[in-house]
């Protein structure tokens, strides 16, 4: 079997065998195959595309390129949460200690942030003490004793997918929906969880931009995990608009402590109300309506805020910050004012992902500093009413002469009109084996 003519035979527009794509997965990540083939063979895919089968069969190779996480010590369904990544996005805070005190067991390996996405490896950081990294024997046991822990990305978790993405990144061969869909679902299928719900977001705040676009996106990623024996669902939502108030991590955590407590905004409350039931209906609690009971139940019960103080408490967090909000504040705030009078018509979500970034509450480089303190809190989003001079949003900083080029940045992303705006649904599809469902 030779390289060269898999990638003649992909070139072509023909479909490659299960041998053949385990072949350059496995001989591109042990140095077999050079970095000039493999790109070329990224370049075929990205203009001829990839069938399911093969794009579910190169995702298990990906995955099977590095560790496997063994969850079989641990009782019971095993769920999993993903997001593509948005601003705003703290979703995970609440969902995976909701389903946790419902009875579903989260082991779950989050992400940081990057560029103008947060990460919730990050946000969980913000709680002083807290540990996201915890040998495996542990892990397992609070999973087993507390029903739920999330962590930062260990091991050599599809190292294939590593060195495929570097690629990728100078190749220009990123925007592949075979070619993302793999990558993300390579890391997803490598940590072991039986039901995994995507939340894929869309929006000129997210990586897919168009509803079209996300919803290819989503399908990929079930049929991926369908083909390989997972429970997989995918909701796309909203980025248009960052999610909630806050923006930054420890001023997201304290968010969403509001909305574990029922007083959260209610935008993110219903965005992770519906998460929260599709990841439970997938793990087998019910219908849907019966697990949107579920959530409501286990928030105004106060169990769903226990579960998560317990997790934090366990991997060594100061749990009195999540109580009383005590979190450290900026040295510095700063008001944007609205320049004009009428209606919030618009929000370039990005924008304003990278306004927080600037203010010192995200990294553009990996190796980057977070400052946990830094952040935007926002008086005022699309389809709100809006009077001349009125607070937007005010930002938090430790060092006063970040203010000037983030609320330039800031006030940049808005737009206002004389009329109300008609603002799309939080929840727009559900994608899942069955079809799509829009909304």
């Amino acid at each position: 079997m030779r390289m060269y003519d898999l990638i003649a035979k992909k070139r072509d527009g023909l479909s490659l065998t299960g041998e053949e794509i385990d072949f350059i997965i496995r001989g591109f990540t042990n140095g077999d195959i050079p970095d000039y083939q493999m790109s070329a063979f990224l370049m075929a895919v990205y203009l001829r595309g990839m069938t399911d089968e093969e794009t579910a069969r190169m995702t298990l190779a990906m995955a099977h390129s590095g560790d496997m996480v063994d969850l079989s010590g641990i009782e019971g369904v095993k769920a999993d949460k993903h997001s593509t990544g948005g601003v705003g996005d703290k979703t995970t805070l609440v969902v995976a200690p909701v389903v946790a005190s419902c009875g579903v067991k989260i082991a779950k390996m989050s992400g940081r942030g990057l560029g103008h996405t947060g990460g919730t490896v990050d946000k969980m950081e913000s709680v002083p003490g807290c540990r996201t990294s915890l040998p495996s024997e542990e892990f397992i046991a609070q999973v087993n004793h507390i029903g739920i822990s999330v962590v930062g990305q260990s091991g050599n978790l599809a190292p294939a997918d590593k060195k495929m993405y570097a690629l990728r990144d100078v190749t220009a061969t990123i925007a592949s929906v075979p070619l993302i869909a793999s990558s993300i679902m390579s890391k997803k299928l490598a940590a072991g969880a039986d039901c995994i719900l995507l939340d894929v977001k869309t929006g000129n705040g997210a990586f897919m931009k168009t509803l079209d676009d996300s919803i290819a996106l989503a399908r990929a990623m079930v049929a991926i995990g369908t083909h390989n024996g997972r429970k997989v669902a995918a909701l796309v939502t909203d980025m248009d608009t960052p999610l909630g108030h806050a923006v930054g991590n420890s001023l997201e955590v304290a968010e969403s402590v509001q909305v574990l407590r029922g007083c959260g905004p209610a935008d993110l409350t219903t965005v992770c109300r519906e998460l929260a039931s599709n990841l439970l209906m997938l793990a087998g609690k019910g219908t849907l309506e019966e697990c949107r009971a579920l959530f409501d139940e286990a928030i105004s019960s106060g169990r769903a805020f226990e579960t998560c103080k317990a997790m934090f408490a366990a991997q060594g967090g100061d749990v009195s910050v999540l109580e009383d909000g005590s979190f450290r504040k900026a040295k510095y705030s700063h008001v944007v004012r609205s320049p004009r009078g009428g209606w919030v018509c618009a929000t370039n979500t990005e924008q304003i992902g990278i306004a927080s970034v600037m203010l010192g509450a995200g990294r553009t480089r990996k190796e980057d500093p977070i400052n946990f303190a830094a952040g935007i809190v926002l008086n005022k989003k699309a389809g709100d009413a809006v009077q001349p001079g009125e607070a937007l949003a005010t930002l938090y900083a430790d060092d006063e002469s970040l203010f000037d080029a983030a609320a330039q940045t800031f006030l940049a992303a808005y737009t206002f009109g004389d009329e109300a705006p008609v603002l799309p649904p939080l929840v727009m599809a559900r994608v899942t084996e069955s079809g799509v469902e829009r909304f």
